[in-house]
Parts: structure tokens; sequence; C-alpha cells
């Protein structure tokens, strides 16, 4: 269980890292609404935890999550593209789909397991959306965009 919530918090800030860096405004609201959605989900597994007497709650994520997130960031002021940030996200969505399918295996309480599996419904479909993104980001050439200065982000 606290797997599950340290890659939660871990996506839940590396959903707001990305979006930060996008410059694709539809892709940047997508991000930032997922990151809320991440948050939300990580308050509906504290409040069952607590309620099915599970005490040991992490608050922070992994530092090799924040290691990833600022690879990310580094990536975005080099690369510079939607592309190369999306690549980063659909990673860290692989990441946390596959802590949610091993989970979804172990021997948990029932509504705990009701609840991760409801959550990994939406977070695969999520790594669904990004893939799909990133894909479309390489047809559409955004592959490798250099860094354009501010002025040159509104000619967009």
């Amino acid at each position: 269980m606290q797997a599950v919530m340290e890659i939660l918090i871990d996506s839940q800030e590396g959903l707001v890292t990305v979006g930060e860096r996008l410059r694709d405004l539809n892709l940047k609201r997508y991000f930032f609404a997922e990151s809320l959605k991440r948050a939300q989900f990580i308050g509906a597994l504290e409040t069952l935890a607590r309620q099915q007497g599970l005490t040991s709650i992490p608050e922070r994520g992994s530092a090799v999550a924040k290691v990833h997130r600022t690879w990310a960031r580094i990536k975005s002021k080099f690369a510079g593209s939607d592309y190369a940030l999306l690549v980063t996200a659909e990673h860290g969505e692989r990441a946390i789909a596959r802590v949610y399918d091993r989970f979804g295996r172990e021997h948990l309480q029932l509504p705990i397991r009701r609840l991760l599996a409801l959550q990994s419904k939406h977070i695969h479909s999520v790594h669904s959306y990004v893939r799909i993104a990133r894909d479309r980001a390489i047809a559409e050439g955004k592959r490798a965009r250099p860094v354009a200065n501010a002025g040159d982000a509104a000619a967009d």
C-alpha cells in the first residue's frame, strides 16, 4: 500500500512538472487536471487506509521520482519539445500503471481493492492518452523543436 501512495504522490508532482513546461495549452490543461485528480486519489486512499486501520501512510514521494522530475526539467530546457516531455510523462504513467497492476493482485481488504481498481482504470486511460499524445507529437513534427524565447512561444 505504501508503494501505491508514494507513486501517486510522485505522479501528482510529475504531472505538474511536465504540465508547467508543455507548450500545447490543451495538453497543459490536461496535465494540471490530472494532477488534481491524483491529489484526489491520494486523499481517498489516505481516508480509506485510516478507516481500515492502516497508520503508516507516506507523506512524500520517492527519491527516485524526484530525480526523474529533475531530469524532466533539465530535458525540457535543452530539448524544448512537447515530445520530449511526453516521453518522460509516458514513462511515469507506465510506472504507475505497473504498480497498480501489481497491487491489484495483492490480497488487500475489499474496500481498498475496490478503490485501487477504480483508480487503476483511470490511470490506464491516462497512460493511453499520454502515449497517443506522444505519438501525435511525432506525427506533427514536434519531436525536436528547439526551445524558443517567450515571444516565440506566443507565435505558436
